[in-house]
């Protein structure tokens, strides 16, 4: 009893931290199934393009982490098995005992009553009194002996179902060992795809480079037109109001207490803000990141890639304040919300569905996401800023694990 209380505590932080595990490697699994149906859209197109070299690179991220989660699983089983070996053992030893109490008990009995007979024996006493103890200490006895079976026989049960659990472990261990050599033949494939994808684009490095400067240049330039419409509504909000002179020496927004109002209700919901597309998943992340060797490039906001026709929908209520032809030329339409001092901007538009001064909702429709024919892919930009300050999105993001 004292090993299954001493283990009760691991075993039960075990089986919660299994079920996270669990939760995990199902999250990740239909990451990984959505990027497949991305991918096959695809397939019509012969010519290896950036935008599914980076879906590859996400995929494998994605099936290394299944591993990892697969593993760590098989960690926990066998510290399960462990435990439940330490119990069978304990339990094993002390059904021992108890059956060779139970038999000198039995073989004692054998022997005290070959010659004894119990009514002689409470007869015998010299008074009421002691017979009647005598009698106690009979019915005791057999009680005794009685509780001795159904304990011994109780035990052997829990023994059986232990065992019976235990061998369930061990089958389950061994799903998850084979589970693990399968994703692992799966990601040895996904890299040879990822190295033919790569070749091929290192063939057209110099093009690829070249496109790649243009878009980065065109994200500045989109960068440098949201700074200054924060800095003009700034100027515009702080009409007639002494204009203050923050440290890095960027403007401070005089707020109206309705905008304030707007903007704790937005920061109180960091983490929890609804993705702006019913279905997608992110593919390039916030900041710098390489999608090849040797090429660098810096993420305004992240991309989230989606099925043809997907809508753009507001990740949070507040007012239209841009729509505006993207500075690349071929990124389509851009729409900037305000939402106090924060801004939500939402890049790769076909067709836009509201207009400036719109008050919108949460998860309001607000065009659809452009479909490149070339490429077959759609994903939406999403940024968002506080102020003159870009922030990550995915931290803001509702976390879907």
């Amino acid at each position: 009893m004292l090993v299954i209380l001493i283990c009760l505590p691991g075993l039960l932080f075990a089986q919660k931290t299994k079920k996270d595990l669990e939760n995990k490697k199902k999250k990740l699994q239909d990451d990984i199934e959505y990027l497949n149906k991305l991918l096959e859209q695809t397939t019509n197109n012969k010519e290896s393009s950036l935008g599914q070299l980076m879906t590859v690179n996400r995929k494998i991220s994605l099936q290394e982490q299944v591993i990892e989660t697969v593993s760590k699983e098989i960690e926990i089983i066998q510290y399960q098995i462990k435990a439940a070996n330490d119990t069978i053992n304990s339990m094993e030893f002390r059904l021992g005992d108890l059956k060779k109490e139970y038999a000198r008990m039995v073989v004692d009995a054998y022997k005290t009553e070959k010659g004894f007979n119990k009514l002689s024996f409470i007869f015998a006493s010299k008074d009421f009194e002691q017979a009647a103890l005598r009698m106690r200490y009979v019915q005791e006895y057999q009680e005794y002996r009685h509780r001795q079976a159904l304990i011994i026989d109780s035990t052997s049960k829990e023994v059986s179902k232990k065992v019976a659990r235990l061998q369930k472990k061990k089958d389950e261990k061994k799903q998850l060992l084979e589970s693990v050599e399968s994703e692992k033949n799966t990601l040895a494939v996904e890299k040879n795809d990822q190295q033919k994808i790569y070749e091929e684009l290192r063939g057209k490095e110099k093009q690829l480079r070249k496109e790649l400067a243009e878009k980065q240049k065109a994200s500045l330039k989109l960068d440098a037109s949201i700074k200054k419409l924060v800095e003009e509504e700034i100027r515009k909000s702080n009409a007639n109001v002494k204009v203050k002179k923050t440290d890095n020496k960027t403007l401070e927004m005089k707020l109206t207490p309705e905008a304030e109002k707007l903007s704790e209700d937005f920061e109180n919901n960091k983490g929890k803000l609804p993705w702006p597309v019913v279905e997608g998943i992110i593919t390039l992340p916030f900041g710098t990141y390489s999608p090849m060797p040797g090429i660098t490039m810096s993420n305004s906001g992240v991309d989230i890639a989606t099925t043809k026709g997907a809508i753009a929908r507001a990740v949070f209520e507040g007012t239209v304040s841009v729509i505006t032809e993207d500075p690349d030329p071929t990124a389509g339409k851009v729409v900037i919300i305000k939402h106090g001092q924060f801004y939500s901007v939402y890049r790769h538009l076909k067709e836009v569905f509201v207009k400036v001064g719109d008050k919108v909702q949460t998860k309001q429709t607000l065009g659809n996401i452009l479909y490149d024919e070339q490429k077959q892919v759609a994903d939406l930009e999403l940024q968002i800023w506080k102020g003159l300050n870009k922030v990550d999105p995915q931290e803001w993001l509702f976390k879907k694990d």
